[in-house]
């Protein structure tokens, strides 16, 4: 029997996934209504493009929804719909120019112009990297995940996932170098 609509914003997520997974759109809808943001800031991170990011989180909900049946353990579907994401993020790199990310880290770009603030900067700076890169950063920094986890969840060696995690860390340390200098300039002892 479906939930009333007011036990929908109340009900445990792990309750949500198990009835969306029989096909329960409300259900689904509320996971969604409690999830979007996430997704949204998630993609925002890896693409560094509003609207592609809003674009790609429809179409992370749409193979979530499509895909959901196939969830196995209801109380894991936080990660489930994190692995979605990521794989929707991978396809949307596959299908755009393959020589785009040729070099890990493209030391070529300029480093992001003063902004005045350091989220705008931390934005301009991730954008500064390539994909891949991003990726294993936002992962790592953002999401909270292991090397290892991202290397399963991307299918990347770990050995690449390491590497592109510290050349990475290294190069926004350079971008946003300036937030560790004092007012007047010298270096903090």
């Amino acid at each position: 029997m479906p939930l009333q609509k007011d036990e929908y914003a109340r009900s445990p997520e792990a309750i949500l996934a198990g009835l969306a997974r029989n096909g329960d759109r409300d259900a689904f809808a509320e996971l969604v209504n409690r999830r979007q943001a996430w997704i949204r800031n998630l993609m925002r991170r890896c693409c560094n493009d509003a609207a592609l990011a809003d674009d790609l989180a429809q179409q992370v909900f749409m193979q979530a929804w499509k895909n959901i049946p196939q969830l196995q353990r209801v109380s894991r579907f936080g990660a489930w719909l994190k692995r979605t994401a990521i794989n929707v993020w991978l396809q949307h790199l596959r299908k755009s120019d393959p020589l785009k990310n040729a070099e890990e880290v493209d030391d070529t770009r300029p480093a992001p112009q003063d902004s005045g603030g350091m989220a705008i900067d931390l934005d301009r700076a991730l954008a500064a990297l390539s994909e891949h890169v991003r990726l294993c950063i936002v992962l790592s920094y953002n999401e909270g995940m292991t090397h290892g986890e991202i290397a399963d969840l991307t299918g990347m060696p770990l050995g690449t996932v390491k590497s592109h995690i510290r050349r990475g860390t290294q190069r926004l340390q350079e971008f946003l170098s300036a937030y560790d200098e004092s007012p007047n300039g010298e270096q903090p002892s």
